[in-house]
């Protein structure tokens, strides 16, 4: 009895062909530095002081497979959906007010269980003070990526570091099937414990996200000149330096070592069996060149 292993193939989207959506794991390493280093920062290490970056990927949504709470922060060219594991939020939360600054530093020490914790007013205002760091920094990102021209200009009577402003939430519903997600997954320092966080970009985001990455590929290229199709048409052609009328039996009577005299005249030049020009025969450096074309009659 034989058995068939079934392979699966991936399915290609039709609209991201010609968009380099290969390239999207430069994003995400960008990303992942940018991210670290934000958490190191003086204002963010009183809440990221114990967790480090692991790893930061693209992928589709396939449906409500995220089932943490959403909200949703305006960036300069479109709007960010911040979504956080609770455990994580929690994590932070103690790391912060609690006492995890002193037990988290051991490596037995318990995870939270996150159903055993109410939801407070101030475990919302963190999310929502952890969600304006995270999306200031992944904008920043988008928007350094992307060329000088196309960078968004602050309003009439807006100072420039405006932009860098915090974002304003707003509550979010979960994005749709097929929405862009960065999947964002972190670690704590001590305990070893995991967790993620997710961003979900628009189409206006994601194709600002596409646009910076095609700019250092397409910043070496240089526009070729196109020569006129007289010039880059190339043809053979045949020069015929001598010939000769034999009879057949002269032929058959021909030895090796036997010497034939011809006049070497000008030579013809032919394109296939059409007779163009006729040409001098000279030597150059060995060897026979044509030389002095004038048009066949």
């Amino acid at each position: 009895m034989t058995t068939t292993k079934q392979t699966q193939h991936q399915v290609l989207d039709p609209s991201l062909l010609g968009r380099p959506v290969h390239l999207l794991p430069i994003f995400a390493a960008q990303l992942r530095d940018d991210l670290a280093q934000s958490m190191r920062l003086n204002m963010n290490r009183r809440y990221w002081g114990g967790f480090t970056v692991q790893d930061v990927a693209f992928s589709r949504l396939e449906g409500n497979e995220i089932r943490s709470r959403w909200l949703s922060f305006a960036a300069p060219a479109g709007q960010i959906a911040f979504s956080l594991e609770r455990k994580v939020l929690l994590s932070v939360l103690n790391y912060r007010y609690g006492s995890g600054a002193k037990t988290e530093t051991k490596a037995d020490a318990a995870p939270l269980d996150e159903n055993a914790v109410r939801v407070t007013a101030t475990e919302e205002r963190l999310a929502v003070v952890l969600g304006q760091q995270l999306a200031g920094t992944l904008a920043g990102r988008i928007e350094l990526n992307l060329p000088a021209i196309e960078k968004p200009a602050p309003a009439e009577g807006e100072a420039p570091e405006a932009a860098d402003a915090e974002f304003k939430p707003a509550p979010g519903s979960h994005p749709p099937k097929g929405t862009w997600v960065i999947t964002v997954s972190v670690a704590e320092t001590a305990g070893g414990a995991t967790g993620q966080f997710w961003f979900a970009l628009d189409k206006h985001l994601m194709a600002s996200v596409l646009r910076g990455l095609l700019r250092d590929r397409d910043a070496g290229k240089k526009p070729k000149a196109v020569s006129p199709l007289a010039q880059r048409l190339q043809v053979g052609l045949v020069g015929r330096l001598a010939s000769k009328e034999v009879t057949l039996g002269s032929l058959y009577d021909l030895q090796v070592g036997d010497v034939i005299p011809i006049s070497l005249a000008r030579a013809d030049v032919l394109l296939e069996d059409s007779r163009l020009f006729t040409a001098a025969v000279t030597e150059h450096k060995g060897k026979l060149c044509l030389t002095s074309f004038e048009d066949a009659e």
